[in-house]
């Protein structure tokens, strides 16, 4: 079996901009116009950072619609699917091949706590009548369930199973993984912090939060990974290191959507139950931006 990677480099899990009306399209497109412009390989739509627990279905499907048709094949397009409810899922996942999306990104369902046996099911429930590749998530720090080893190498059997968001943070995970799985099942970071040691082990980028802020610093830092230039990435990763953990300050994509505002790209407001950032962390956040080189356009 034979399997090609959906994207090597920088993936943008991109934010959502809302409106009183709903999503904001024009601003939609000015995001993934930046996007384009400063590197990104591939964006994430409908993901956590994108708020996709708020939005009806309705709007999920329509902003998948346009972000595909708007793109127009510039960049990969991965649809993000995750529900607790597998058949829901499905239907995301049928609407991203209709919409000719380039894969989909499927997290471990929440809450129900579904047994090892139980994520299979669920994953290859999907796989099994959607013709696309699927990217599955493992993050239990939002979902109370991680994918163990076994799972992945069960996983990685499946042709439309093409890799994993792995955002546990357990390394020992990631490189048995690695050394079992092979080429079978790709692995990108989930974590801005985790990108260059995953990626000297052989992930094959970051699934990013900061590239919303920063992209081309780290579409570069994926790129000198890539090309085995680890001690430029190194040093790169330093100036952004603190960056990386502040975006995380407060729960994603709370921070994210404040150090955009700041440097000029207002995405709108947060959606309930999600708040605005406190004052504390809004100057500490901005600090970070400064001390990385980053220009504040505004505070607020």
């Amino acid at each position: 079996m034979f399997k090609t990677p959906i994207f090597k480099g920088s993936c943008t899990a991109i934010v959502t901009p809302f409106n009183d009306n709903g999503i904001d399209f024009d601003k939609m497109a000015e995001l993934i116009d930046y996007q384009y412009d400063n590197g990104t390989a591939a964006l994430v739509v409908c993901g956590t950072t994108g708020e996709n627990a708020t939005m009806s279905r309705y709007e999920h499907e329509e902003l998948i619609e346009f972000v595909c048709r708007y793109n127009d094949g510039r960049m990969k397009i991965i649809a993000g699917i995750g529900s607790n409810d597998t058949i829901k899922a499905l239907g995301f996942a049928k609407c991203a091949l209709r919409c000719d999306a380039d894969g989909v990104l499927m997290v471990t369902p929440y809450y129900n706590k579904a047994t090892q046996s139980g994520l299979v099911r669920h994953f290859t429930y999907v796989a099994d009548r959607v013709d696309i590749p699927m990217i599955v998530y493992n993050v239990p720090s939002r979902t109370s369930i991680g994918i163990r080893l076994e799972t992945y190498v069960e996983l990685s059997k499946h042709p439309n199973i093409n890799g994993v968001k792995e955002a546990s943070g357990d390394f020992s995970l990631f490189a048995a993984t690695r050394a079992e799985c092979g080429n079978d099942l790709f692995i990108w970071s989930g974590n801005d912090d985790n990108t260059v040691p995953m990626m000297a082990l052989g992930a094959l980028g970051v699934i990013s939060v900061a590239s919303n802020v920063v992209p081309a610093a780290v579409a570069k830092l994926c790129e000198l990974c890539l090309d085995g230039s680890f001690l430029q990435a190194q040093q790169l990763y330093f100036k952004y290191s603190r960056l990386f953990s502040d975006l995380f300050i407060e729960t994603n994509p709370i921070p994210v959507k404040a150090a955009m505002r700041m440097i000029g790209i207002d995405c709108g407001k947060l959606r309930l139950p999600l708040t605005e950032i406190s004052t504390e962390h809004l100057h500490r956040l901005s600090e970070t931006m400064r001390n990385c080189g980053i220009g504040i356009k505004a505070e607020n």
